[in-house]
């Protein structure tokens, strides 16, 4: 647990986030929920905790410049991710966590209740059936789909002048050459990720 609390209070200064003690405390908090739930649910294919704050914790937490409140909709949020992590570090902003799959939206409604998170409202539908109570500022997703289908599947729920962020591994240069709509991509930098990451960053036209 030391050795975890280490790699990520490194990561974490490699990636110049100042958290509180209580923050760091609630991320190794979430990675031990992971890793427990893991073994019954079948949540992430990477088993080890420490691995876990690499590939899971750290690299959410390396698209946190890019994300713009006040309202963010984790769409395909499967474990948590990256919405969870972006809600311990960013408490003035409301997260919405969507997946269509009953047991990973279970676990995330309890490590949001157990991680104290305020800001996190869980929801299980289908992307294409979820209606918001008020459109979003950012929707963000970490392995969801393509992203012409990912426009296509969340248009409805992004206010205009709202951002989409779709974190990729490799710049996805085929998915790139099919969109309408102009885009930039970051290259993130993930501390003890190995491989390409980046995130490609699409605004939504106001309308007239």
């Amino acid at each position: 647990m030391a050795e975890r609390a280490a790699i990520l209070t490194a990561g974490l200064r490699e990636l110049r986030l100042e958290l509180s003690a209580e923050q760091i405390g609630a991320l190794l908090h979430f990675v031990e929920l992971m890793a427990k739930w893991n073994k019954t649910y079948n949540l992430t294919a990477i088993r080890d905790p420490d691995a876990m704050v690499a590939y899971h914790i750290l690299d959410s937490l390396s698209v946190l410049g890019h994300v713009r409140g006040p309202r963010v909709l984790d769409v395909g949020a499967g474990a948590g991710l990256p919405g969870l992590p972006l809600a311990v570090c960013m408490p003035d902003c409301a997260f919405t966590l969507l997946d269509s799959n009953a047991k990973k939206t279970r676990f995330m409604r309890q490590a949001a209740l157990e991680l104290g998170l305020r800001n996190v409202t869980v929801a299980q539908e289908r992307v294409q059936a979820f209606q918001p109570e008020a459109l979003f500022s950012c929707i963000i997703s970490r392995a969801f789909a393509a992203i012409g289908d990912m426009l296509a599947l969340t248009g409805h729920c992004l206010a205009d002048g709202g951002v989409w962020l779709a974190m990729k591994g490799k710049r996805p240069d085929a998915e790139l050459e099919h969109l309408n709509l102009e885009y930039s991509v970051a290259y993130l930098h993930a501390p003890g990720v190995v491989g390409e990451r980046c995130v490609v960053a699409l605004e939504k036209r106001n309308h007239g």
